[in-house]
Parts: structure tokens; sequence; C-alpha cells
């Protein structure tokens, strides 16, 4: 192996170069480039830009709707790969593909599905208008609608642990008296907790930047159902520039700081797998 990679250094330093300028070109330029726009003026016009009431409303609904898809998916991606790893049932590879549509269906796509299904020509619209329950163009569509593009993140992290770490310790567990909770908790979760939180980060990420799916049921109302990224957008087109790269800043910080946990629960994670392994 070290004689094939003599061998090929000038491969070597083609692929490590290209990937640098790719990433620079298409990731990193781009990033500065929102941050230099939004304190091109200073500090001050960034603040009052960010301070804004309408600002601070799309950014608390986004954190909002963030979190109440966080928790939903943390739960059903712990019972979903709980369901998938520890029994088997018909349908099981049908469970794992509906798992999965999210990642291949777009974002409008899934927008469009919860317009048809609860607004005006929807079958669920005749009891929701008798009961006076509001869900597109509402805070609830925008949860729902980020719930649905960012379930399987969850799933798909916790799964591959479960599958590799077996059912012997648990088998184990009950057999020794140990009911379905304390055997969770005691064995199950203390070799996922590391999957389960890179899964969570990534969840976080994803409904944090969501615009497609959110931006159908929104309704672009302003100060009620738009997000951060909503509000970006319409900045964007009223020529508002500089407030409009003021608020992805925030969304750029945002990513950052995910990507710091991110690369925090990755080293922590690998050497919790060395500490085992030895």
């Amino acid at each position: 192996m070290d004689g094939w990679r003599r061998g090929n250094g000038t491969l070597r330093v083609f692929l490590i170069a290209f990937s640098f300028v790719f990433i620079t070109v298409f990731l990193v330029l781009p990033l500065c480039q929102v941050l230099w726009k939004a304190f091109e003026f200073g500090f001050r016009p960034f603040w009052e830009s960010v301070s804004d009431q309408y600002a601070l409303k799309a950014l608390k609904l986004s954190v909002l709707t963030t979190v109440a898809a966080v928790i939903c998916n943390t739960a059903f991606g712990l019972c979903a790969a709980w369901a998938v790893t520890r029994f088997s049932f018909r349908g099981k590879g049908f469970l794992i593909t509906l798992i999965d549509i999210p990642f291949a269906v777009s974002p409008v796509i899934a927008g469009l599905v919860f317009i048809m299904t609860f607004g005006r020509l929807g079958w669920a619209y005749p009891f929701l208008s008798a009961h006076d329950i509001k869900i597109v163009f509402a805070v609830p569509g925008l949860v729902l609608a980020t719930i649905f593009v960012t379930f399987p993140f969850v799933a798909r992290e916790i799964i591959p642990v479960l599958t590799a770490r077996g059912t012997d310790e648990e088998e184990a567990a009950v057999l020794m008296g140990s009911g379905f909770f304390t055997t969770f908790r005691r064995v199950t979760l203390p070799h996922i907790r590391w999957a389960l939180l890179y899964g969570v980060i990534l969840c976080t990420a994803r409904a944090m930047g969501e615009f497609g799916a959110v931006s159908v049921v929104s309704g672009h109302l302003r100060g009620r159902t738009n997000t951060l990224p909503l509000h970006i957008e319409i900045l964007f087109r009223e020529y508002h520039t500089l407030q409009s790269f003021s608020a992805a800043a925030i969304l750029v910080a945002t990513a950052v700081l995910i990507l710091v946990a991110r690369n925090i629960v990755e080293g922590i994670s690998r050497k919790d797998a060395d500490y085992y392994v030895r």
C-alpha cells in the first residue's frame, strides 16, 4: 500500500488540490461573500437589520419549527429504528423505503401534499374548518412540512448502529429480569448515543435551512408564517440587499456552529470506539 501511494504521488496531489479548489470556489467563497455583504457597512447596520421586528419573528419561528421537528423526529427515529432492527415482520422493506422518501421527493412536492390534504381542496378541510383549526398558512403547517423533510435523519443514523450491535446484550439483560425501559436506558442507549446525537444535529441543520416545503404551506405572511429563509427571500426580492444578507449571515453562523458540533461529536465517538476496541 505504501508503494502504491508513493507511485501515485502526482495523482494524490491532483486529487487533494482539486478537492480544495472545488470546495473553495463552490462553498467557501460564496459563504464569505455573504458575510462580507452583511458587514460591508459595519456592525451597526448589520445589527439594525437582524434586530428588526420581522427578522426576530422569523428567527423565533425558525427555532420553534426546528425544535418541534427535532423532538418529533427523534421519537420517530428511535421507534422506527427499534422496529426495523429488532423485529421481523411483513413489510419491513416497505417501511424502510417509506423512511427514505423525503430524500427522493422534492420539498416543493412535500408542501403541495399538505396543501392538497389540509387546504381548501383537501379531504380534511371540512373537518378542520368546522372545528376552526388552521394547518395550511399557519404555524402547524410549517411544523408538519419541516417534520416531513427531516424525519429520515435520526432513523437513518441509528439503524446501522443497532444492526451492527445485534441483540445479544439486550437478550441477556431481559433474561436477567430487566424491563424494556431499563434495558433501553442501560444497554441500548449507551451504544447508540453518538449516532442519535449525530442524527439530531443533522436534523437540526436541515430544519433550520428548510425553504421549499415551508414556502408552499406558509402563505408568506410576514411576521406570522415567515421563517428566516423565507424572510431572506422576501427581502432579496424587494432589493433590501443589506437586510437579506444580514439575515443570511445568521443562518451561515448557525450552520458553522452546527458543523463544529458535528465534528466534536465525531471526534468523541471515534475516541469512544477506540476505547472499547482496546
